[in-house]
């Protein structure tokens, strides 16, 4: 998947979490370990090594603890 939809999909996923009770960031990961297949969590893996630009912060942060 290109870069721009995969934030753009990580984007999502957080402003819906950042609106909830909790941490957001580990809802976010528990998310995405549920939800995106294995080569899905790597690219975003791959693209938080690059910089990770255009990442929410709680999208960021649930990257890092993928």
């Amino acid at each position: 998947m290109s870069p721009e939809k995969m934030v753009m999909m990580a984007n999502q996923i957080a402003t819906f979490f950042d609106s909830q009770p909790g941490d957001p960031a580990e809802k976010v990961a528990d998310h995405l370990r549920d939800y995106w297949e294995p080569r899905m969590r790597a690219q975003l893996l791959a693209f938080l090594e690059s910089g990770g630009q255009g990442l929410k912060p709680s999208a960021l942060e649930a990257a890092r603890r993928l």
